[in-house]
């Protein structure tokens, strides 16, 4: 968040306006919000654990709370199993899991994935998002950004249409096929 600034309107975020929001205060902002990227950006020479338990360390999590945070986030993701293993060791969706396992962890209210599905075969990227569903179902908002139409239009879910900057599109009943 703050990476680009708006050429004209405001950027409300958790209801407080984030548009002149001071250069200082922006980490404070973004401990409110998981980030997925579409190539995952592990920590190669880190353990899954470890790579989730890395943004509670940042955020200055007590051992204890990481010790019991990041095995309930790794099972929910469905990676339990895997945490001792490196990102090398483990499939492009596996990684992904991981990935927004790490956005997960600190609770946030809001999750912000780009392209998540972008590296993925068509079933382990219905997976994910299926995934990201029943994160949304639990109370985060999660907004996805995203070329893939066909998901779009399986998702049935709000979908905002942005060209060059602008809104062209907020369609409350979801699908690139829907009516405006």
């Amino acid at each position: 968040m703050k990476e680009e600034e708006p050429t004209s309107g405001n950027i409300i975020i958790n209801g407080k306006d984030t548009t002149f929001l001071k250069k200082n205060r922006v980490p404070y902002l973004r401990r409110s919000m998981g980030i997925v990227f579409q190539d995952f950006r592990l920590l190669p020479d880190k353990t899954v654990y470890e790579n989730v338990a890395f943004a509670m360390y940042i955020v200055k999590a007590s051992p204890r709370h990481i010790r019991r945070q990041v095995p309930m986030v790794l099972s929910l993701v469905g990676l339990s199993g895997k945490a001792k293993m490196y990102p090398n060791e483990l499939s492009g969706g596996e990684q992904q899991r991981v990935a927004l396992a790490r956005a997960l962890v600190n609770n946030p209210s809001m999750l912000i994935a780009d392209e998540p599905t972008g590296n993925l075969d068509p079933d382990t990227a219905w997976d994910i998002m299926m995934l990201l569903n029943e994160i949304n179902m639990r109370g985060t908002t999660v907004i996805v950004a995203t070329h893939a139409k066909d998901i779009v239009d399986r998702m049935k879910k709000r979908v905002i249409q942005i060209n060059k900057g602008n809104i062209v599109r907020d369609d409350k009943k979801g699908g690139y096929d829907s009516e405006v």
